[in-house]
């Protein structure tokens, strides 16, 4: 059964979360154009019929297609997704994942954070974005600079809390610099 305005509600929430949260380490303008594809017909559709509100919908329709075309639609068009940081390299001769600029990492960071507390509700704690990252193949799948700095970030959050970890992400995406 789908969910059209349950969906709506659930990703309108994470992006406004996530746009707090731009603007928190200087990239709010970015954070304005925070995932939009969301709302084409080709994400919003298969979001609200495979809606569940507890994970995103992306891995239900993967699980029942056996992959996910929302996902493969939203990660080629939104900078903040490792996925779509990768290129042919010909220093290797093979598609590889190249080193993120550091605002679409920054832009990441707000995202998984904003991500979880969605998801998670009142489970949340300032670890959940990082045991979601350790548990996962991102870090293993992105380029290994831009998943250190990922990680370091997360880490901060994890032991040190928002207002350390933003100031953090702020420094350096004022620096771009990693």
């Amino acid at each position: 059964m789908a969910h059209p305005v349950k969906h709506f509600i659930t990703i309108t929430h994470h992006r406004h979360k996530v746009i707090a949260h731009c603007f928190r380490v200087g990239i709010g303008w970015q954070g304005l154009g925070h995932d939009l594809s969301k709302y084409s017909l080709a994400e919003f559709v298969p979001g609200a019929k495979y809606y569940q509100g507890t994970r995103s919908p992306g891995e239900a329709q993967r699980e029942a297609k056996g992959y996910s075309e929302m996902w493969l639609h939203h990660q080629g068009r939104n900078k903040h997704h490792y996925e779509y940081w990768f290129d042919y390299v010909p220093a290797v001769r093979a598609y590889s994942a190249v080193k993120m600029p550091v605002r679409y990492v920054a832009e990441m960071f707000c995202d998984r954070m904003a991500a979880c507390k969605i998801y998670q509700k009142e489970r949340y704690t300032d670890e959940s974005a990082l045991q979601y990252f350790m548990r996962g193949q991102a870090r293993t799948r992105m380029h290994p600079e831009t998943a250190a700095l990922l990680e370091s970030w997360l880490r901060t959050l994890a032991k040190e809390g928002e207002r350390k970890a933003f100031a953090v992400v702020k420094a350096a995406v004022k620096r771009k610099e990693y």
